[in-house]
């Protein structure tokens, strides 16, 4: 069976698109507050099933064009890129927000539900009322 490895920090280009998802869900400001976050957040490492599970997201198909590349890139040992994420709230119905790398988490449940898989964690404001930017 096929590993996945992973890089030690996202791709440049990760960000950029993270911001251009994230404004469709919040306002540009917060888009952009949420990616400065993301860029100074620790790397941390969840299971590809409990990503799945709390972003409440379906699996793709391993013949989805972007997850068969990501099986790709893995079947010839390069490295994929850690995902981001915005933290969801569970007391208040908020589920977590794949940012960026929703097909590397499907890929990578292909291969093994349990996989780790390095990623960076933002707080949304709004997500969490005591959070000091939660009143701007």
């Amino acid at each position: 069976m096929d590993k996945v490895t992973w890089k030690p920090k996202p791709d440049a280009h990760d960000y950029p698109a993270a911001a251009s998802y994230l404004s469709l869900i919040v306002t540009s400001a917060q888009a952009s507050d949420l990616v400065e976050q993301l860029k100074v957040a620790p790397l941390d490492h969840y299971k590809a099933k409990d990503i799945l599970r709390a972003s409440g997201l379906p699996l793709l198909a391993p013949d989805n064009a972007h997850v068969a590349a990501d099986l790709a890139k893995v079947k010839k040992n390069k490295e994929l890129s850690p995902i981001l994420l915005i933290r969801g709230d569970l007391t208040r119905g908020i589920a977590l927000q794949i940012a960026d790398g929703y097909h590397r988490v499907c890929a990578s449940y292909h291969l093994d539900e349990n996989t780790d898989i390095p990623c960076l964690i933002a707080e949304h404001p709004s997500a969490h009322p005591s959070h000091p930017k939660a009143a701007e």
